[in-house]
């Protein structure tokens, strides 16, 4: 396996900084990454995640023009369908690299998909990077930072263990003790033939 989980860390890692340099859901976007590679699927895939993240942070000013909360809203229906379709497509890439690999007899599905596992890990990234920015805040109380701290050390712990329960994943993939079959999400809300409410509009 040429990358190791813990190489994604750093990619999202790498991502979730890069937009804190601007800090704004409408700054441009530069793929660091040759188009061709995993890392590059992984670059965009954390970057939507960044964003939307704080998609979901200002929809929740009390304070929001209705106006503007509705376009919002828009925005991160748009942003859920790019988040699904880049878990396609990273899971596609493992199907791809490993399809010419024999699986034994006695190989067994996993509950879910690389890609899936990955993409709970790249959220699990952003949960690091803001609970920690509530342990430095300058203007938080003691306690606040207290209780953050210890949330921020169950979500390190948490990533280890993800990592490595990814990584165990891939590698039993490689030697054919597991076999990966994807089932596409088929969301049916931003399909105008599949959700009444669009399609009894016609």
């Amino acid at each position: 396996m040429s990358l190791k989980v813990e190489d994604f860390n750093k990619i999202f890692d790498a991502v979730i900084a890069k937009y804190h340099v601007i800090d704004d859901v409408d700054q441009p976007f530069e793929n660091v990454y040759d188009a061709s590679t995993l890392e590059h699927l992984l670059y965009r895939k954390c970057w939507i995640d960044t964003v939307q993240w704080h998609y979901e942070d200002i929809i929740r000013l009390p304070d929001i023009d209705p106006i503007e909360a509705l376009a919002l809203k828009r925005r991160i229906d748009a942003s859920n369908q790019d988040r699904t379709d880049m878990v396609e497509y990273v899971d596609s890439y493992f199907l791809q690299k490993y399809a010419d690999v024999q699986t034994k007899p006695s190989a067994k599905i996993n509950s879910e998909s690389p890609a899936w596992a990955i993409d709970r890990l790249s959220i699990l990234a952003l949960k690091i990077y803001h609970m920690n920015e509530e342990v430095t805040r300058e203007s938080a109380s003691a306690s606040h930072k207290e209780a953050c701290q210890k949330k921020l050390d169950i979500l390190l712990e948490q990533r280890v263990d993800l990592s490595t329960a990814i990584n165990d994943l891939i590698a039993d993939i490689e030697s054919g003790d597991k076999y990966m079959k994807v089932y596409k999400q088929m969301k049916m809300y931003n399909d105008d033939e599949l959700n009444p409410m669009l399609y009894k509009q016609k």
